[in-house]
This record gives structure tokens, C-alpha cells and sequence, in this order.
């Protein structure tokens, strides 16, 4: 069996994946950044590389599902230090990959 995912495939699940991050608000980034080393913002960071013509602002209202600015106001609440030393440790861990 081939590690290589097929690009249909892997647009239908990426297309999941963005719709189940806009469904769960109540996932704070910096938890998503604690646990797994990435967020949301760094998966719009990722998109808008991938494009080379699309803006990072561009990117996160697609993957946010609103300007990034409205989702924060209405979804992001401020970070604790413990979710901040989490998500230090963690992105710790990817700093070569990131």
C-alpha cells in the first residue's frame, strides 16, 4: 500500500477537516497549539504558501469561515499561562517542520 494519499482523496478530507475546525469554536487555537503543535491559523498559513498568490488574511477567513478578526472576537477567549507554557513546549517539538 502507497503512503502517497491521492490529491482527490485528500481534498475531500483537508475540505472535512476545515468544516469540522469552523463546526468546534469551542476548541481555542492555543489548545489546538498545545496538543498538536499547530492551529487553525497555521493550517490558513499553510493554504496561502501553497497558493503563492493568496494573502494569510485570505487564507484564515477561508479556513475560519469569517475574517479572522470576527471569529477572535466571537470564538477566542484570552490565553492562560498554562496554555501558553503547553503550546511553547509543544510548538517546541515541530520546530523544524513548521
Amino acid at each position: 500500500m502507497s503512503t502517497i494519499i491521492d490529491d482527490a482523496v485528500a481534498a475531500t478530507a483537508f475540505r472535512r477537516l476545515v468544516a469540522h475546525l469552523q463546526h468546534r469554536t469551542d476548541v481555542q487555537n492555543i489548545d489546538l497549539m498545545g496538543l498538536a503543535g499547530f492551529c487553525r491559523n497555521c493550517l490558513a498559513d499553510w493554504v496561502a504558501e501553497a497558493d503563492g498568490d493568496m494573502t494569510r488574511d485570505q487564507a484564515r477567513e477561508i479556513i475560519h469561515g469569517m475574517p479572522f478578526g470576527e471569529w477572535k472576537d466571537k470564538h477566542q477567549g484570552e490565553a492562560t499561562p498554562e496554555q501558553l507554557a503547553r503550546m511553547k513546549e509543544s510548538v517546541a517539538k515541530n520546530a523544524d517542520r513548521h
